[in-house]
């Protein structure tokens, strides 16, 4: 069963929880992410470390 707990605060698409199981992330200031942002801010983070370390 899904069940929608929110937002995505990066692109605003709805979040579901899916047996128990977050689609997602939850942030610290307790603000939804959903898994394709969390790529995305991921591979963004991983190439400014990898500028930061040329």
């Amino acid at each position: 069963m899904d069940e929608l707990v929110g937002t995505c605060v990066r692109c605003a698409r709805n979040v579901y929880c899916t047996a128990g199981f977050l689609n997602g992330i939850l942030l610290e200031n307790k603000k939804i992410l959903c898994f394709n942002c969390k790529d995305i801010l991921y591979e963004m983070i991983k190439a400014e470390r990898l500028e930061d370390e040329s």
